[in-house]
């Protein structure tokens, strides 16, 4: 499996094609992090299953979020995007339609439904993701809206045959080892590019537990595994959002984080790409941000970067991501120069030197002439005595109290502990509200209540069972004083 993967340089994020040569290069050493304590979780909600009625009732079932999709239309905003156009005709409301009827029609296509009936779907039922097909129908006539779903149909035949189905969980795992080779390869440049580095380094090492590219994971905890802040995860999150190769599917639910969904390819989601007869015009919606081909040497260790970089010594002020970077470009190949170090590891020349003297002053790189060489205990943090260090480090936590980052991730955690706690009891005075607001009103201070009321009709006290005069009750159940008012004012009295 290839394909794009965005490639970050100095002047922003730009997409940026990388193949991957050879998917496979060493054994699977995934690292399990820390379970979550769902004790503290409420019931999960259980998915209904699909009403399938009407023009569905006699065709091959979708997937529950696509059927999901087709029935309520798009109410997470997973599929809308902003509109690529410049000086065109299409709206954001239109690529949103564009991308929903895509996806649509690949999952239609791998169900088994012909291009009859996926039209027929489309146009006559009265599911929420055709209205754009039924509204362009009503406008332009049957003939455009048929084209346009042609269109969209034809697009995801061609994505399905070119893609490998993913049938079981080891056909996933054999796409996310490919997703990985072509990730590893891809210069990832700046300091934002090393931040979306680690986030998808984060997300692959969750979807692996999944088993799915479909994963659920929230802000803090992704932040915890990035080894970075909530709102730079945030801002990485948004990056690859922009870039497409991230999707989010929902917002997430008081208990579960939001859900999300790793793209392993780019793909156009606008109504004028290289599927349509036309295919790219100028000014149209390939007129976008550009797509280049640079010729890459990035190749770093991802595994060996997943399993150091939530460590404090390789936090924003530490190591950081550039550091983080030469090592894992050292763990995958061992023994290089500085201007070789630039191309796998992303970084600038005097980046370079300046990562290479730290790890040197800290044992964890020796020096061999023009080359440099990874200590043996390298990656555990335990340094090598050599003549460019004479007190090597211990281990990561040492390296990170030199460093003067220790103890950032422990604060970090109890920050977003105290944040999970005070959003817990802000929803708990919520619900509280909101029951007290459900109960019903308490009865008019003027309306008779039985144990006030005697045999005889006579208004008592409950408490001593005294009789109370001058106090009636009216025929409209009211309580009334003075029996010459209440013969004005009333017709009579009961009892």
């Amino acid at each position: 499996m290839t394909g794009p993967i965005a490639v970050y340089s100095n002047a922003g994020p730009q997409p940026v094609l990388a193949p991957r040569h050879s998917p496979a290069r060493r054994p699977h050493r995934a690292t399990h992090p820390p379970k979550m304590n769902l004790s503290s979780l409420g019931p999960q909600a259980v998915p209904q299953p699909q009403q399938r009625t009407g023009l569905l009732a006699a065709l091959p079932p979708l997937s529950t979020r696509m059927h999901k999709l087709l029935t309520l239309g798009d109410q997470d905003d997973a599929y809308a995007t902003g509109s690529l156009q410049r000086g065109g005709k299409n709206t954001a409301s239109s690529d949103h339609a564009w991308a929903t009827t895509r996806a649509l029609a690949a999952n239609a296509v791998r169900a088994g439904w012909t291009q009859s009936s996926f039209l027929q779907v489309m146009l006559d039922g009265p599911y929420k993701a055709g209205q754009h097909a039924r509204t362009l129908q009503h406008r332009r006539g049957y003939d455009k809206a048929a084209a346009w779903l042609q269109r969209a149909w034809d697009g995801a035949q061609q994505h399905v045959q070119s893609t490998d189905p993913i049938t079981t969980r080891q056909d996933f795992h054999a796409a996310l080892a490919a997703f990985r080779a072509r990730i590893e390869c891809t210069p990832w440049k700046a300091v934002a590019g090393k931040t979306d580095l680690r986030n998808l380094i984060a997300r692959m090492e969750i979807c692996t537990q999944a088993g799915s590219w479909d994963h659920t994971v929230s802000e803090r905890d992704l932040a915890e595994r990035m080894g970075c802040s909530r709102t730079t995860a945030h801002n990485s999150n948004q990056r690859l959002l922009h870039t497409k190769i991230l999707r989010q599917l929902d917002n997430g639910s008081p208990t579960e984080g939001a859900r999300w969904m790793l793209i392993s390819h780019l793909s156009s989601t606008t109504s004028h790409h290289w599927s349509t007869p036309k295919g790219p015009e100028a000014g149209g919606a390939m007129s976008g941000p550009a797509v280049r081909r640079t010729e890459t040497t990035a190749d770093i260790d991802s595994r060996s970067a997943g399993r150091l970089m939530h460590l404090d010594a390789f936090a924003h002020h530490g190591l950081g991501g550039s550091g983080l970077a030469v090592l894992a470009a050292l763990a995958e190949r061992d023994g290089q120069s500085p201007t070789e170090l630039q191309g796998s590891a992303s970084i600038s020349r005097p980046t370079a030197y300046r990562q290479l003297g730290r790890l040197k002053n800290l044992g964890l790189v020796r020096h061999e002439g023009e080359l440099y060489h990874l200590s043996p205990t390298a990656l555990e943090g335990v340094g090598t005595q050599t003549h460019d260090c004479a007190d090597p480090a211990a281990g990561w936590s040492e390296t990170a109290e030199r460093l003067g980052t220790a103890g950032t991730g422990e604060r970090r955690r109890r920050h977003h502990e105290a944040q999970r706690i005070h959003w817990r009891r802000k929803q708990i005075r919520l619900a509280e509200h909101r029951r007290t607001a459900q109960q019903a009103p308490l009865p008019h201070s003027a309306v008779v209540e039985p144990q006030y009321l005697g045999a005889d009709g006579c208004a008592i006290d409950p408490t001593t069972g005294e009789v109370i005069e001058d106090l009636y009750m009216a025929t409209d159940g009211r309580w009334i004083f003075g029996q010459e008012s209440a013969k004005n004012d009333h017709d009579g009295y009961a009892g």
